[in-house]
């Protein structure tokens, strides 16, 4: 990421400012999004706002970023990784799917391709913390269970590059383009069912 001032992360209004910018990037994007209101929408001043954030771009790296984490650490706290193969990846991809098809995600996913060449750093950032952070946690896992015999991977690369991508069959690329905007229960169900069944099919033990 280039040169900015540094993030102050302390402070009992952080997490406000924070569920705000949420808040208005949800809903007008970030090109859309105007610093007096998410400071009203935080319910701080403008002032308190920039103490905290003094780019408007850093704060929506912080929001994306922020979400990716906390995805990732839902996931982990629901998995076993000594289980079976087959509930590990199924809670995976019953986090994963829901993830990708968020209204949240996919505006973030919109404001890296909108913004890619002003600000890449937007890109880089939710690429790190959400796709790279996600395969590398699915790495940790698939090693292991090969290790254990539970899993036949040669290229543990590949193979978490490949189930993200299952993950994303059909309803992905529907949100993306806006021909879908809300998705059933049932519908995510059977994308994760037929991901979790595709990779075992090719790597189960």
């Amino acid at each position: 990421m280039t040169d900015h001032p540094a993030i102050l992360r302390t402070g009992r209004k952080f997490d406000q400012v924070l569920a705000g910018a949420r808040k208005v990037f949800m809903a007008d994007g970030f090109e859309g999004a105007n610093v007096d209101d998410i400071a009203r929408a935080a319910g701080v001043s403008k002032a308190t706002l920039y103490s905290y954030f003094p780019d408007k771009r850093l704060l929506f790296v912080e929001v994306a970023t922020t979400e990716c984490r906390r995805m990732a650490e839902r996931t982990l706290e629901l998995v076993d990784p000594t289980a079976p193969p087959r509930a590990v990846l199924t809670i995976a991809a019953g986090q994963i799917v829901p993830f990708l098809l968020s209204d949240f995600a996919q505006q973030c996913f919109r404001a890296c391709m909108a913004e890619r060449d002003r600000f890449p750093e937007l890109g880089r950032a939710f690429y790190t913390n959400g796709p790279e952070n996600g395969k590398r946690q699915l790495k940790a896992y698939m090693a292991e269970a090969t290790a254990r015999g539970q899993l036949r991977i040669d290229d543990l690369d590949m193979a978490a590059e490949q189930f993200t991508e299952l993950c994303k069959a059909r309803l992905w690329t529907r949100a993306v383009f806006g021909i879908q905007t809300r998705f059933t229960e049932e519908e995510i169900a059977e994308v994760v069912q037929n991901a979790v069944e595709t990779f075992l099919a090719r790597y189960g033990a």
